[in-house]
């Protein structure tokens, strides 16, 4: 039986394809976001298909999650985007017991227990500090690309302390400190480390470990590093961790078929 789930964040559009008889992953595939996401997210699982030589008439559900899920018109039905992370992280590691998510517009801490079920959660969807957004902005800042953000970032010899935790404000700080002759890549370290800051502070207590980190910012490199730091334990990136919500949704819409929670 194969299945799909399409996460539609904020900031992109994913599909992934999951054969559950072979417990594998068929497909995926991502696209940025835009006004018109029922067709964008169509479109997206029709060139997915047609990649891994599969067709509509070869799938058995389709379960759509995440900021965009109720505009996804081909799905059979919606789980929201905690249990469908939650999911996705314990098929690639089943001994994780939290999980750090940050996308595009939030970010998320998850604790689970055993059989990955959620046990609870935080949640900062309310302001673009510390989310993928707020990288895009640093980045311009400095005049970089987003994804050479984190190699930035690897150069510096003494991250720069940001105080700030509004974008709006960070921005103006960031921008007193590039006149004041910090170098960029100080500014980008230290951007990552309040970022690992204000989640730890968002988590509101330790996290148990086995820690996963998924979502796009996931992609940072030196980002683990810093959260590692912060939170003061090893932290996991599994691979391709801008798809585990999408990879929870195709698992739970073969669950649902089957009849199973």
């Amino acid at each position: 039986m194969i299945c799909a789930g399409i996460d539609a964040g904020s900031r992109a559009i994913k599909v992934v394809l999951f054969d559950h008889a072979q417990s594998k992953l068929l497909g995926a595939g991502v696209v940025d976001q835009g006004v018109d996401q029922s067709r964008l997210a169509e479109g997206l699982y029709d060139q997915t298909l047609s990649e891994t030589g599969l067709t509509r008439a070869n799938i058995h559900a389709v379960v759509a999650t995440g900021y965009g899920r109720n505009r996804v018109s081909i799905a059979n039905t919606t789980i929201t985007e905690i249990t469908c992370h939650a999911r996705g992280v314990y098929h690639l590691a089943s001994g994780t017991r939290s999980i750090v998510e940050i996308g595009g517009q939030d970010s998320k801490v998850i604790r689970l227990e055993d059989g990955g079920r959620v046990r609870d959660f935080s949640m900062n969807d309310r302001c673009a500090a510390g989310t993928g957004r707020f990288l895009e902005m640093v980045a311009a800042r400095l005049g970089t690309d987003l994804d050479r953000l984190g190699d930035l970032s690897a150069q510096s010899r003494q991250p720069a302390l940001i105080s700030n935790t509004c974008v709006v404000f960070a921005e103006t700080e960031i921008i007193g400190l590039l006149a004041e002759g910090v170098a960029a890549a100080d500014i980008a370290a230290g951007v990552q480390k309040a970022m690992a800051t204000r989640l730890a502070a968002m988590a509101g207590r330790a996290l148990e470990a086995p820690v996963c980190f998924t979502g796009g910012v996931a992609l940072q490199s030196g980002m683990r590093h810093a959260l590692e730091e912060t939170l003061g334990c090893a932290v996991h990136v599994p691979p391709q961790p801008q798809f585990t919500g999408a990879l929870g949704a195709a698992i739970l819409a073969g669950r649902q078929k089957e009849g199973r929670n």
